[in-house]
């Protein structure tokens, strides 16, 4: 939480000296605007994630399982801990620097620059660099996850888009899923066989395409553009 509060500040006063806005100037009014978008993004990655590993498991003949040891303290601990990463994925990739740089050297390269460095970011956080096959996947997923959270970002003029967006992945794929880091939680992978060659690359490309397709459409059809207020 102390790193949360530190971003927060250092991103305050990167907007004071450079762009002389406040930290609102990431787009968190009209409230109730950006929190029905924060809730409406966060509901739609968590049912695209749903789809996906449903699809999954379809392929590899398996299926989910309440875990009976679950509780309802260990699923609150493992939102705050998604929701706490989250955040400081999204101050660092769609806060302060992003919008900095949409200001200096336009949207298009600046969404860009943001995807590619949210793919590397990727490498030490899942622990792959060195792996050259992983190190290309997974800069490929999430890259493309980071273009579309920071298009999310730039169409809205608001933080609170990406973050929900961000969210509703994140918890169900790492909390409901179990395939975070903090081991079984949830649901709980039973049977069925290892996916082939093709069957993996099916559900990878579902999932690296889908979901930053249907954030584009829906972006561009549901979300209208507002101006950020301070």
């Amino acid at each position: 939480m102390t790193g949360i509060v530190v971003l927060i500040a250092v991103s305050w006063l990167l907007l004071h000296f450079i762009e002389k806005k406040t930290i609102l100037a990431l787009g968190f009014r009209p409230l109730p605007k950006r929190l029905s978008q924060f809730f409406l993004g966060f509901l739609f990655t968590a049912f695209l994630c749903v789809l996906v590993q449903l699809l999954e498991s379809y392929l590899k003949s398996s299926e989910w399982v309440l875990n009976k040891n679950i509780s309802s303290g260990t699923v609150l601990n493992s939102f705050w801990w998604d929701f706490k990463s989250v955040l400081t994925e999204e101050l660092l990739f769609r806060g302060a620097l992003l919008y900095i740089l949409i200001q200096k050297i336009g949207a298009r390269k600046s969404i860009l620059l943001s995807a590619i460095l949210f793919g590397i970011y990727h490498w030490f956080s899942y622990g792959v660099l060195g792996n050259v096959m992983g190190m290309i996947l997974v800069f490929i997923g999430t890259g493309l996850m980071g273009y579309a959270w920071a298009w999310g970002f730039s169409k809205t003029k608001s933080i609170m888009l990406p973050f929900g967006l961000h969210l509703g992945w994140n918890f169900v794929y790492n909390t409901i899923f179990s395939k975070g880091p903090l081991g079984e939680l949830v649901l709980i992978s039973k049977g069925g066989n290892e996916l082939t060659d093709w069957a993996s690359l099916l559900n990878f490309t579902s999932g690296l395409i889908l979901v930053p397709l249907f954030v584009l459409i829906y972006v561009k059809y549901f979300v209208k553009s507002h101006p950020s207020t301070e």
